[in-house]
């Protein structure tokens, strides 16, 4: 499998598009890992990966993020961890795992040092090339729960949010971020330029905004779009736009992505 990875890689049309393939398929490989050790029988994945995975999201994503939605009885981190690392090893991959799960939001990251070098997409022997997971052990309620058989570099059965919470968790990113995120405009303008994507899950949304002591008006069915129209009225939208770009497949262009076509959107119902 690993001999795959580099044939994969060597189509690529730029470093950066390689880099980014090669830590896609990785996120398969750790993806179908969790499958395995049971992982996705109390977790649900979401976030930006998630919708590169489930629904052909034409950027590429850095984290795998998951929220507790089952027993407890069942998430054993560092025992899912474990698993990751055997089998990665498995195949010959050099893995250094660094683990946090000391706070509600348990996070990993997989590393592996001179992967970059050995697939010919980096003159440095020790350039690191790494996979973060981040676990909330104690999510927001409310959230719709969906199951997906997907093939993507591997065949794997995920449990995930559902559309309308998946929106919601997008929304709750553009409001509650403390910092301009590229990424999540990005997102955002794929989402609403989709008629049939259902409307975001409110309850889920408020939530959320509760868990991170939102000071704001809580938004509601009728007011979610004008309370996204207001936070984008303080971006910097060129640098959302160099956030983004690096992530984006080497078809895809960001030209239509303005504030313009973003608010144009937010206001069409």
């Amino acid at each position: 499998m690993k001999t795959h990875l580099h044939s994969l890689v060597a189509t690529s049309t730029s470093t950066n598009a390689g880099i980014n393939l090669a830590r896609e398929y990785l996120q398969g490989r750790i993806l179908g890992s969790l499958q395995r050790s049971g992982a996705m029988i109390p977790l649900a994945f979401h976030g930006g990966t998630a919708l590169r995975f489930l629904f052909d999201l034409p950027r590429y994503s850095e984290d795998l993020d998951f929220a507790l939605e089952g027993s407890n009885d069942l998430y054993d981190f560092r025992r899912f961890l474990k698993m990751i690392r055997a089998d990665l090893e498995r195949e010959g991959y050099q893995i250094d795992l660094k683990v946090n799960d000391s706070r509600t939001v348990h996070s990993a990251f997989v590393r592996f040092p001179g992967l970059p070098f050995e697939l010919d997409l980096s003159p440095h022997q020790s350039q690191i090339l790494s996979v973060k997971i981040e676990v909330d052990t104690n999510p927001p309620a409310g959230a719709g729960l969906a199951t997906t058989i997907i093939r993507r570099h591997v065949t794997l059965n995920l449990q995930h949010h559902d559309k309308a919470s998946l929106l919601a968790g997008k929304l709750h990113a553009v409001l509650a971020r403390p910092y301009t995120k590229g990424r999540d405009l990005y997102d955002l303008f794929w989402y609403l330029s989709d008629p049939t994507w259902p409307e975001p899950n409110v309850i889920l949304l408020q939530n959320a905004l509760r868990q991170t002591d939102w000071k704001g008006e809580y938004p509601t069915a009728t007011t979610w779009r004008s309370l996204i129209v207001e936070r984008l009225q303080s971006i910097e939208w060129s640098q959302a736009i160099a956030d983004m770009q690096p992530f984006l497949e080497p078809h895809e262009y960001a030209d239509l992505l303005t504030q313009e076509n973003l608010l144009s959107l937010l206001t069409q119902k």
